[in-house]
């Protein structure tokens, strides 16, 4: 039940991180969309201009992929409480989505610096968001996980 629990709670956080991603490619106006960079990069579908694919391929396969990824991260999760390392808490949470974000923005610079023909976007913003979408990935995965092992008990302790 434990792995249902924690594969529901990964899509959620990894739902809740791409809404964040989406809404500050609104406010500020840069090219965020975490799915779309993704799958041109995966695709290799940049466009000549440098800008990023609108192709079905690239936007499944950048979804299908992003939403694994999320999932896998939210097993990690389980397995570091289960392993004694943390709680399913709003602390937990944030700390584990703070470390997991620095390792995601560390693995999107390599992925940009290796890729051969990456798109063109303001890369620094967009590693800088990632630690911050990370935190709201690893305190909702945390919320979901423990609102579905446990619905009686306090999470915001």
């Amino acid at each position: 039940m434990k792995l249902l629990y924690i594969s529901l709670a990964g899509l959620a956080a990894t739902a809740a991180m791409t809404a964040f991603m989406y809404l500050l490619t609104v406010l500020t106006k840069r090219v965020m969309k975490m799915i779309k960079i993704l799958g041109t990069m995966l695709t290799n579908q940049t466009q000549p201009d440098g800008s990023l694919s609108g192709s079905i391929r690239a936007s499944v396969t950048g979804t299908v992929v992003h939403y694994a990824i999320g999932i896998l991260f939210a097993i990690g999760y389980l397995a570091l409480w289960d392993s004694g390392v943390g709680a399913p808490t709003a602390a937990w949470g944030f700390l584990l989505g703070l470390g997991h974000g620095l390792l995601a923005m560390a693995g999107w610079y390599f992925y940009f610096m290796l890729h051969p023909q990456p798109p063109l976007i303001a890369l620094r913003p967009f590693l800088l968001s990632l630690i911050f979408a990370h935190t709201v990935f690893g305190i909702v995965a945390s919320y979901v996980f423990y609102l579905l092992a446990h619905p009686a008990h306090s999470f915001w302790r």
